[in-house]
């Protein structure tokens, strides 16, 4: 029979640490550090070839954790070893491994002890681990988060060009309201303040794109009445610079942009844009964290995977902290917040959802968070079912979840005994039974029932009325 012996690595920046443990966890191969070189990754590939040369009936199960990119040298690594060796390779998100880590009460945690930590994840939680999975959104994962950083960086910039211009050039903020439009980058690369736009000729500003005339004139105009405090020359070379700047980043942005639609042509891609709302980088976006529907059983894992599920605290008689969890990475939910917002605007079957949650009394904030996991649902079934986007199945699912609603249930946990006016519960306990004894409809008990309950293997007998 097969065994199966598993290889725990902890990834450092140049180094990992290794160890390997039988199914019992027991440590059949001792703690050992290797650099991420050339050098290195052949010594690995010995080292595994002389372990499995002395156990020729066994399968190595080897899992790094995901630590931002450190592990992609070992992991691309070991998955080439894969054809000469008996050798799997896994993934593993670090949020499991460190709680099962706390489970176990450990203190003390060294690079050594993180290498048995993963291995013992692997062993204690097999369902969770996947192994031999290739990453298809590697290289749209790398763009994708560079137009990010261009964008972060560019907001950045532009949250400083807004406080100078304040005390520079003020009259220019109110055409700035909404966004900073591209003929005012270029305006401020010329004339950065008041006083310079002041002193300019008409017919200079006007060679600006996309400023007329009368616009021009009323730039000028507004310049030579400015209320600026601030004229030198230093600041003025900040606030040339940042727009030049600006304007850099702006043409990077639409072109790393254009090159992802142009090398993103993946069906997933194309079937999440059908949504109202979803453009090609949301869609990207979000198929690069999902990586494939098959990942998650049920939409209540996704919407968990997106930390966007709500959670409550229920405890006796008290219900409370009923709110979104907000688990795990933020960048998930920052992404279908932005989808969702676009999407009350444009989408009218969310705008539709939307107004139906602040109609209810919910804050603007926690209908928005509604809205979230609803398109999350939405995109699980497009994505489950290779349908492209159609509010009317919603609708329907809808319409038939609120008929479940509606009917009576009874309570499954008291099946074994009705609820009883006469225990020594709280007074909240005790009002909560009442109402419940004045809504349901009491029905009397059939033969059968009156003969005999079964709970389990003992058996209650009800005597027998005469």
């Amino acid at each position: 029979m097969q065994q199966n012996f598993y290889l725990g690595i902890d990834v450092s920046k140049g180094y990992a640490d290794f160890i390997i443990l039988d199914e019992n966890k027991k440590v059949i191969e001792d703690n050992f550090q290797l650099d991420d070189t050339f050098d290195g990754h052949n010594k690995l590939y010995k080292i595994l070839s002389g372990f499995l040369a002395k156990y020729p009936d066994s399968n190595i199960l080897a899992a790094v954790e995901s630590t931002g990119g450190y592990e992609n040298n070992w992991l691309k690594f070991l998955s080439a070893c894969q054809s000469k060796l008996q050798l799997s390779v896994a993934r593993i998100n670090p949020f499991g491994v460190s709680y099962n880590s706390k489970a176990t009460l450990k203190r003390i945690i060294t690079d050594k002890q993180s290498a048995r930590n993963v291995a013992e994840y692997m062993i204690s939680h097999p369902e969770k681990v996947q192994y031999n999975n290739q990453d298809y959104y590697a290289s749209v994962r790398r763009q994708w988060t560079f137009i990010k950083m261009l964008t972060k960086q560019k907001v950045q910039l532009l949250n400083q060009l807004e406080s100078l211009l304040y005390i520079a050039n003020p009259e220019v903020l109110q055409y700035c309201s909404n966004k900073m439009n591209l003929w005012t980058l270029k305006l401020l690369s010329k004339y950065p303040t008041a006083k310079e736009l002041a002193k300019a000729r008409l017919s200079s500003v006007c060679k600006i794109p996309y400023i007329t005339e009368s616009l021009a004139n009323d730039l000028i105009n507004n310049a030579r009445k400015s209320v600026a405090s601030s004229d030198d020359k230093t600041t003025a070379e900040v606030i040339r610079a940042l727009g030049e700047q600006i304007l850099q980043l702006r043409r990077l942005i639409v072109l790393q942009t254009k090159q992802l639609q142009s090398s993103c042509n993946i069906a997933e891609v194309e079937l999440l844009k059908s949504f109202r709302g979803i453009g090609t980088f949301s869609a990207v976006g979000l198929m690069i964290e999902i990586l494939s529907v098959e990942r998650f059983s049920s939409v209540k894992k996704l919407a968990s995977f997106f930390g966007v599920h709500p959670v409550f605290k229920q405890s006796g008689d008290g219900l409370s902290g009923f709110k979104m969890s907000k688990r795990g990475r933020k960048q998930p939910r920052q992404l279908l917040f932005n989808i969702a917002r676009f999407a009350i605007v444009h989408n009218p079957y969310i705008k539709e959802i939307y107004a139906i949650h602040l109609q209810k009394g919910m804050p603007k904030m926690a209908a928005l968070g509604a809205v979230m996991y609803k398109i999350l649902r939405i995109v699980y079934g497009m994505l489950k079912h290779n349908r492209q986007y159609d509010p009317e199945i919603d609708r329907a699912n809808r319409a038939k979840h609120k008929d479940n609603i509606n009917k009576a249930k009874e309570d499954y946990t008291r099946r074994y005994q009705p609820m009883d006016i006469t225990a020594p519960v709280s007074r909240r306990q005790l009002k909560k039974r009442k109402q419940q004894e004045k809504s349901q409809i009491l029905k009397p008990p059939d033969a059968e029932s009156k003969k005999k309950i079964f709970t389990g293997s003992d058996s209650y007998c009800f005597p027998e009325e005469t």
